[in-house]
């Protein structure tokens, strides 16, 4: 694989031929970080710049990694550098609830294929990740309660604050949830392999009949929390998802009581990124998490 630094304008063809070692034929750009991109033969390949130097190199350890799962349909990843990854392109249908239910099956076993610890990142991958445009550090840990207070909620809270878009007295909420979570969090469990940003937009519906899944912050987590994402901004056919899930794996008693819980990280992410209407949303899931 070739590993070539580029610079961060670079046309996204240009990376393909570079990266890929093979002529280019066309491109399509999607987006200001994306783009379709023709080799020769006909092949078409998805061409994406990170969000930071690095980014590229988290992402595809950990599509690699879910892949080594044998679970959920990951696209193959082809090539990357610090910046850019060039990964297969995934020919996409409508969604249906057979389909839905097979994912749910499926992240369940992905799931089951565990991680080394709460945190641990996929190997090769940085400690420094990314979720989404957000900076995300993946720090092992034994506890997950502990782990999840000290290295996914408590860092974005102290940013939300010193931004001004959370009040010191209204993160006196969210720091209490972070001291009753080892009695909020229900039964303990290993460390699940995770998609990490498990949102609807990085689930594909594939013309094969399959979900695949895309653009993950992977690391060893709690499997609740890929559930609580998907709940987040809606799924379609979620019910389905859902029976399929905890038809190979059934979930602890009251875990829909913790979604809440678990979405705190990415609404506080939100907040740091996009403002007070999540902020207002993480705090609402705070109180939620109090009153169970």
């Amino acid at each position: 694989m070739r590993t070539t630094a580029a610079p961060d304008d670079e046309d996204p063809g240009a990376v393909a031929a570079r990266l890929t070692g093979r002529p280019v034929t066309g491109r399509r750009p999607l987006s200001g970080t994306l783009a379709e991109v023709v080799l020769d033969g006909g092949q078409v390949v998805m061409v994406k710049r990170g969000s930071d130097p690095g980014a590229a190199r988290a992402e595809a350890a950990g599509l690699r990694w879910l892949a080594e799962a044998g679970a959920v349909r990951i696209p193959v990843v082809h090539a990357h550098d610090p910046r850019w990854l060039v990964t297969e392109q995934v020919p996409t249908g409508p969604s249906s609830a057979r389909a839905a239910a097979r994912f749910g099956r499926d992240l369940a076993a992905l799931h089951a294929v565990g991680a080394p610890a709460f945190g641990a990142p996929p190997p090769g991958g940085p400690e420094d990740a990314y979720i989404g445009l957000a900076p995300m550090r993946n720090v092992p840990g034994a506890d997950w309660p502990r782990w999840y207070a000290e290295h996914r909620v408590l860092p974005y809270l102290r940013r939300a604050v010193d931004d001004g878009t959370i009040r010191p007295t209204e993160a006196a909420l969210v720091e209490r949830v972070c001291e009753r979570l080892p009695e909020l969090a229900g039964p303990a469990e290993p460390p699940a392999r995770l998609h990490g940003d498990l949102w609807n937009g990085n689930v594909l519906w594939g013309a094969d009949g399959q979900a695949w899944l895309i653009d993950p912050a992977a690391h060893g987590g709690h499997r609740e929390t890929d559930l609580a994402m998907l709940h987040l901004f809606g799924c379609p056919h979620l019910d389905r998802v859902l029976d399929g899930y905890q038809e190979a794996a059934p979930l602890a008693d009251g875990w829909t009581d913790r979604i809440g819980l678990h979405q705190l990280f990415p609404l506080l992410v939100h907040a740091v990124l996009f403002g007070r209407g999540y902020a207002e949303q993480a705090l609402a899931a705070a109180r939620a998490a109090l009153a169970t």
